[in-house]
């Protein structure tokens, strides 16, 4: 673990790997709820750190992170989230080509995974979702669309991603939810946030969700 100051107020965390990521993450929160974290104004994880801005006292945080034994996030207290799929995505069957498998065989084993939202980026409400095992993981198109629809859940590297609005995009496309990713009109905004469990459950194409 590597502490940077960001400016007066915020501080950088950087950990080794995604699981440890995760476990922080899961401990800041943990203690924020539990009133023993020095008041801040948001926590904010990516891939390999963790952003935490508004302290009035960056540098004692930081020495504090120094004695904290990070334990695994506890999944079960974590919110759950089920999106119905339609695996109907165009990369379908150059996912199944690059796994070494059916089609049918992506469906199963994508919707039998668990995932975590491991950070969120890109656009608003799109999460960067981990659950997959490393074998599974595939390369980014070579060439991006310049529009993919929203609802499209696609794979990139280790992650699973589901677009809350059309936007270009390089993701292997394998399927389609209608669920609403980002409104604004909602607290909170995002379906998806750090943290929050998913499981993707299959729907035939003409099923009405």
């Amino acid at each position: 673990m590597r502490t940077l100051p960001v400016g007066d107020r915020a501080l950088l965390v950087e950990l080794d790997s995604a699981e440890e990521t995760a476990a922080l993450h899961a401990e800041l929160l943990r203690r924020r709820a539990a009133g023993t974290l020095p008041a801040l104004r948001e926590i904010v994880p990516a891939a390999r750190t963790v952003l935490l801005d508004g302290l009035a006292d960056p540098a004692g945080l930081a020495a504090r992170l120094e004695s904290w034994v990070l334990p695994p996030p506890d999944v079960r207290a974590a919110d759950s989230v089920e999106l119905a799929v339609r695996y109907d995505g165009p990369d379908l069957p150059e996912v199944a080509a690059l796994w070494g498998v059916s089609e049918e065989e992506v469906v199963r084993i994508h919707s039998a995974a668990e995932f975590r939202v491991a950070f969120c980026g890109f656009a608003p409400g799109f999460g960067y979702l981990t659950g997959l095992a490393e074998r599974y993981a595939v390369p980014r198109r070579p060439s991006p669309r310049t529009s993919v629809p929203a609802g499209s859940v696609g794979l990139a590297g280790p992650y699973t991603g589901v677009y809350p609005r059309s936007s270009p995009g390089g993701w292997q496309l394998i399927g389609t939810t209608d669920a609403v990713l980002w409104d604004s009109a909602r607290d909170p905004a995002a379906l998806l946030g750090p943290g929050t469990r998913v499981r993707f459950t299959a729907r035939s194409a003409g099923a009405v969700l």
